[in-house]
C-alpha cells in the first residue's frame, strides 16, 4: 500500500506539489498530468529521492522519510530515464540488485532468467550496458524493478522507448501482478495506455490532485461519451479552440 498524506514540496518560489494526499492499494493506479504538474516530483518523494517539505509518505506502513532503508526495500522502481551502471553487463547489474534486496540467489536468478526471456534481452546479457540502445536499457531497468518480487511497483513512464511487443508484455504483466495483490503506481503521457490499463486515475495539475476515480466515475462527472483525452483536457484547462487552432488560422 502507498500512503501520501498532505505532502508539499517547493523549489524556491515554485510550489511543485501542494498538499497532496493519495492512498493506493492493490490496484493499478495511473497518475496523469501535463508537463510540470508535479508527477515526477511526487514519484521522487515517494521513492526517497527527494524529501518533502511537509507531510508523510509510507509504503506498506513504513515511513519512507524516517525509515528510508526499510522503506526502499518495499518497492521496485523504474524511472523514466534509466539510471544504470554503464560498465556492468545486464547480468552483472541484476545480480547486484538481487544482492542489494537480499533476495535468495536461486530465486532471484530464476526470476531474472524469466524476465530476460520476456523482454528478449537474454542474448544481450553479457554486453556492457553502455553499448545497449535506449530501449534495451529501459528493459533492464524494468527487470531491476521486478526481479526482487516487490509488492509495490513505482513506474515513471514505463512504456517510453519500448518496442510494441515489450510494451504489450509489460501491460499484461502489470495486470497479472495486480490480480495477485501487487500495488502499482504508474505515470504516463500516453492516454491510450492509461485508458486501457487503469483501475483508477488521478489527474494532477499545478501540484494539486484535481480529480481521482475510475474511468467510469470520471465519465459520469464529465460526460459518458468522453474519452480520457477529452476529460484530461477539460480538467487541465484546455479547450477545443486550442493555440494550435489559432496558429493554423493565422497561417
Amino acid at each position: 500500500m502507498i500512503s501520501i498524506e498532505n505532502v508539499t514540496k517547493r523549489f524556491g518560489s515554485l510550489l511543485a506539489v501542494d498538499h497532496l494526499s493519495l492512498n493506493i492499494d492493490r490496484e493499478l493506479f495511473i497518475l496523469l498530468g501535463p508537463n510540470g504538474a508535479g508527477k515526477t516530483t511526487t514519484v521522487k518523494m515517494l521513492t526517497g529521492l527527494l524529501k518533502p517539505d511537509a507531510g508523510q509518505i509510507s509504503i506498506n506502513g513504513i515511513d519512507i522519510i524516517d525509515q528510508p532503508l526499510d522503506g526502499k526495500k518495499q518497492f521496485g522502481y523504474a524511472p523514466e530515464y534509466p539510471n544504470l551502471y554503464d560498465k556492468l553487463t545486464p547480468r552483472e547489474f541484476i545480480d547486484f540488485i538481487i544482492k542489494v534486496y537480499s533476495t535468495p540467489e536461486e530465486q532471484g536468478l530464476a526470476r531474472m532468467e524469466k524476465l530476460f526471456d520476456i523482454f528478449e534481452i537474454s542474448d544481450r546479457r553479457n554486453e556492457l550496458i553502455e553499448d545497449l540502445s535506449n530501449g534495451m536499457k529501459k528493459k533492464v531497468s524494468l527487470v531491476t524493478a521486478l526481479v526482487h518480487q516487490p509488492k509495490v511497483l513505482v513506474l515513471d513512464e514505463p512504456t517510453v522507448a519500448l518496442d510494441p511487443k515489450a510494451a504489450r508484455h509489460l501491460k499484461d504483466m502489470l495486470r497479472g501482478l495486480v490480480d495477485k495483490g501487487v500495488t502499482v503506481l504508474m505515470t504516463t503521457h500516453i492516454l491510450e495506455v492509461a485508458e486501457t490499463m487503469c483501475d483508477r486515475i488521478g489527474i494532477i495539475n499545478k501540484g494539486q490532485l484535481s480529480v481521482i476515480g475510475t474511468l467510469e466515475e470520471l465519465r459520469h462527472s464529465y460526460g459518458k461519451d468522453q474519452s480520457l483525452e477529452d476529460i484530461f483536457l477539460k480538467i487541465t484547462g484546455e479547450t477545443k479552440a486550442t493555440k494550435v487552432d489559432e496558429f493554423l488560422r493565422s497561417e
